[in-house]
């Protein structure tokens, strides 16, 4: 009879006793909101170690997405190799450039995507997925494309992060997760007990309320700091100005566009009366053409007149010789260019225009979430801003930028009287 040799290999890791329940779920869908230094990373990156190794399928796929690769590769990459150092070490391999492992006995892979190049993953499939940092993720990554890449193979979705508002990510799966089916964690600082109380009595001297409400107490309606528009937006939905707003055949729609090469393209449609602007319909993509676009505009159906485009849309690309806006207008497009202002000029032209403004709830509801999230960036050393913070708000932001600053008078509003008779509560239509 021949001798079976047998080889056992123990992974360096120990669960943390908050993490315990989340290891022994067998939900397909799972989501942990943590506070800061909980461990969470390091539990995604032993649980999708776990998953591969005991996975039977033909070539197992494992995901793990940060916010962007740069951030993936810092926060989980040498995670990944330290704890799946056992397996390599019995013939798996390391790709550096992909930041993948492959495991030696089943050819199982798991990799690490960065979301602002989401479509990436667009077509594999997964067995699995981590997504870490959720709140920092657009939505709609979710939907296009984690959705579909775990459906033909049954793929479970892990997600985590720590709260930044409710319009992102982590913040509409924590609404979904509500419903039966899904394993529900939260870890607050004041409960788990992985950070001394003296240390977080440190950083309750040291952060403003809402920071630490929102980094070590896991709450979703802290306000954000930094957050643009924060002001404008909440006393437009007291007004009743974020309601349904319909589009009026009558009236010619106009487009503000913040155009990616190799990241999102968001678009603003609305339309004006006099000083009153109604902002009737958002889309947002990544990965097309210009000619995706055009079909886009030409399927929503409206009757068209500007379509507004950054300023750098003229420039000719060295690998075509042609512009954006040339290429834009043998497709039917033809943009005006924005004045190149400053951003932060933009962004106060931008705070005094949304007072004028209507805006639909539900067909722009990416892009509000987007406009309600858009910060800046804090210098914690200097303590001074360091600008528009750029993440998955920027492209929404900065292509609402283009409508304020395009629009005529952008100018600090006057009291205007609506045109139309009252907003009601499912509509502005009396």
């Amino acid at each position: 009879m021949d001798e079976v040799n047998t080889v056992r290999v123990v992974i360096p890791y120990k669960p943390r006793d908050a993490f315990l329940p989340y290891h022994e779920s067998t939900n397909r869908y799972g989501i942990s909101v943590a506070h800061r230094r909980a461990g969470k990373t390091v539990a995604r990156v032993n649980k999708l170690i776990k998953a591969a190794y005991l996975c039977e399928k033909e070539q197992p796929r494992f995901g793990y997405l940060a916010p962007s690769f740069v951030q993936a590769k810092d926060i989980a990459w040498l995670y990944l190799k330290k704890f799946a150092n056992p397996l390599i070490q019995l013939g798996g391999k390391v790709n550096e450039s992909e930041l993948s492992v492959t495991l030696p006995h089943n050819g199982a892979i798991i990799r690490l995507y960065g979301a602002e190049n989401y479509d990436r993953m667009r077509g594999l499939y997964f067995d699995g997925i981590c997504i870490d940092e959720g709140q920092d993720i657009a939505p709609v990554v979710l939907t296009t494309v984690i959705l579909p890449a775990l459906s033909d193979r049954s793929g479970w979705l892990d997600i985590s992060g720590t709260p930044k508002g409710w319009g992102n990510l982590l913040g509409n799966c924590y609404k979904l997760a509500q419903s039966e089916g899904w394993f529900i964690q939260t870890l607050k600082a004041s409960e788990t007990g992985i950070l001394p109380e003296s240390e977080l009595a440190i950083l309750r001297a040291s952060m403003a309320p809402n920071e630490y409400l929102q980094e070590m107490e896991c709450s979703f309606d802290a306000a954000i700091t930094g957050a643009y528009f924060a002001a404008e937006l909440q006393k437009a939905q007291e007004e009743g100005r974020i309601t349904s707003v319909p589009y009026d055949p009558v009236l010619k729609v106009n487009t503000a566009w913040d155009l990616g090469m190799s990241d999102s393209t968001s678009i603003w449609f609305y339309q004006s009366v006099g000083r009153e602007i109604r902002v009737i319909d958002y889309y947002e993509a990544s990965g097309h053409g210009l000619d995706h676009y055009a079909r886009v505009l030409d399927k929503k159906g409206y009757f068209y007149d500007k379509h507004y485009g950054p300023h750098d849309i003229a420039v000719r690309e060295l690998g075509t010789g042609k512009s954006r806006i040339e290429v834009a207008a043998s497709l039917g497009i033809r943009f005006d260019t924005c004045p190149n202002i400053p951003v932060q000029d933009g962004i106060n032209a931008a705070r005094v225009t949304i007072p004028r403004m209507w805006i639909d709830s539900k067909r722009c509801e990416i892009g509000l979430d987007a406009l309600k999230q858009y910060r800046e960036k804090i210098d914690l050393k200097r303590q001074v801003s360091g600008g528009p913070l750029h993440d998955w708000t920027s492209h929404a932001a900065d292509a609402f930028r283009y409508l304020c600053v395009s629009y005529q008078d952008a100018k600090a509003p006057k009291k205007i009287k609506p045109a139309f008779n009252q907003a009601i509560e499912h509509g502005w239509m009396g």
